[in-house]
């Protein structure tokens, strides 16, 4: 017993594993009563050493790869041509490149009748609250963008989107042309970053990673910086003449240009500084969900 005794310190002083624990864990069955302290600590270093190896090994995660952002820069206009039969409208077709390798995006899920409203938000002009407001009463979320003065000037609204659940993504800066920036790789993150650290500042929360290009104006580099910074690029499917509050289009031709445009997966665009937008939504919305369609937010 004296030659066991001497080979306990040494033998709790090193790592047990494999079929050296289940030796030493034989051992200490037979020699320790399990109410010695020696056994206890024997036992919880075995039990220790086993939920180590038995454990599953921990996933790395996959690092995004950059986008090649050597690629062409020539400034492309976002349009497209409705059709009026209910269906997603007919895109650009001539591109060098594939929308989704670069993760822009317009239009949703395609297979049924869902809607994705998105407002832009350049300035104020007194109709947004009030939007919010039949958004909550008819159970809408929607995303809005907005660019770094929109955030500046109106704090409290900007709150009151995201403690309302709708998602507010990045409008840029200044509103530029984006591909006239991307010859600035400096210049052009910051026109994202800016608006993310007053977003942050504001509200205490990270901004989404939704950009909308001012204007509709892009290229390929652009987008492909753009996705080097986290983002998704959303274009729309439909939209129509409703920012000039100097020239609004009536009620009534508006809500049945709207209705008529209604399709699969439509990415909705409406200017939020609209007079007869904030006078119909709410219609819109009701006879939308009537037709059978609901509203959802981008993932």
């Amino acid at each position: 017993m004296k030659k066991i005794s001497k080979l306990l310190p040494l033998t709790l002083s090193v790592a047990v594993i494999g079929s050296c624990a289940f030796s030493y864990f034989s051992y200490c069955k037979q020699y320790l009563p399990e109410n010695n302290e020696k056994y206890e600590m024997v036992m919880q270093t075995i039990k220790a050493e086993k939920d180590k190896n038995n454990k599953p090994p921990e996933k790395k995660e996959k690092k995004a790869e950059k986008m090649d952002t050597n690629v062409d820069n020539t400034c492309i206009d976002w349009w497209f041509v409705p059709n009026g039969n209910h269906e997603a409208p007919r895109l650009n077709d001539k591109l060098s490149f594939k929308f989704e390798d670069y993760d822009a995006h317009c239009l949703g899920d395609t297979s049924k009748k869902v809607l994705y409203l998105t407002f832009d938000e350049g300035y104020e002009n007194g109709y947004t609250d009030k939007i919010l407001d039949t958004l909550k009463e008819n159970d809408v979320k929607a995303i809005f963008f907005v660019t770094l003065p929109y955030i500046r000037d109106n704090q409290d609204i900007i709150k009151r989107m995201v403690d309302e659940g709708h998602i507010v993504g990045n409008h840029s800066n200044h509103h530029p042309s984006m591909p006239e920036v991307a010859t600035d790789e400096s210049k052009f993150n910051k026109e994202f970053t800016d608006v993310e650290e007053l977003f942050t500042e504001t509200t205490g929360t990270e901004m989404p990673k939704f950009f909308r290009p001012p204007m509709g104006k892009y290229s390929q580099r652009s987008l492909a910086m753009t996705k080097n910074l986290g983002y998704k690029t959303v274009f729309w499917s439909f939209a129509y003449h409703d920012w000039d509050i100097n020239n609004q289009p009536e009620p009534e031709k508006a809500k049945k240009k709207i209705l008529d445009g209604l399709h699969n997966g439509s990415i909705m665009l409406i200017h939020a500084v609209s007079k007869t937008n904030n006078e119909i939504l709410g219609d819109v919305i009701k006879e939308a969900k009537q037709q059978g369609y609901t509203f959802e937010l981008l993932e």
